[in-house]
């Protein structure tokens, strides 16, 4: 290792430490019930700790109840509630998730579909392959019979006088 490197490697992992630190003047480390202080105040004021549940349709802030994925319908309806940032909604937010997350496994089952199907057509499997040989064999049968008819064709000819010769000229000369 290049002498200041060891630096390098530990400066980025120092910041992530420091970043996810718990820092007491953070507003997210305050005590419970200190997003109560915002209510009747703005959806900004009482979103910057990361902690409250803005409802707007009573103007309330209230803290996040962590013990739940959405807040329950007791505390703000669905289409109220706001967390994070004021302009997305819970409702919204689970029908735009919704929509994404069908749309993903859509695509992955289609990108399923294709590679199987991609990897079927490639490997020839045992069907086509004996459609293959029967195939030359019809060939071969056929091309063997159509000798056997022109040799027989050719015999008659000759028996009657009617076979082609190579050099017409051939009968004059003797």
């Amino acid at each position: 290792m290049a002498p200041g490197s060891g630096l390098l490697l530990c400066a980025p992992l120092a910041l992530l430490l420091l970043a996810m630190a718990p820092d007491s003047a953070s507003p997210a480390a305050a005590s419970e019930g200190a997003c109560l202080q915002y209510t009747n105040k703005t959806c900004e004021e009482c979103l910057k700790n990361v902690s409250c549940l803005w409802c707007s349709s009573n103007k309330k802030c209230m803290d996040y109840p962590v013990k739940n994925l959405f807040p329950p319908r007791s505390l703000c309806e669905l289409s109220s509630a706001r967390w994070g940032v004021c302009w997305v909604n819970f409702e919204a937010l689970i029908i735009t998730m919704s929509v994404v997350g069908g749309v993903i496994l859509v695509a992955l089952c289609i990108c399923c579909y294709c590679c199987c199907r991609k990897k079927k057509s490639k490997k020839p499997d045992k069907e086509d392959e004996k459609a293959a040989r029967e195939r030359e064999q019809r060939r071969v049968r056929q091309e063997e019979r159509r000798a056997e008819m022109k040799s027989r064709h050719d015999e008659i000819r000759k028996k009657y006088g009617l076979f082609k010769e190579d050099n017409p000229y051939a009968k004059f000369e003797n």
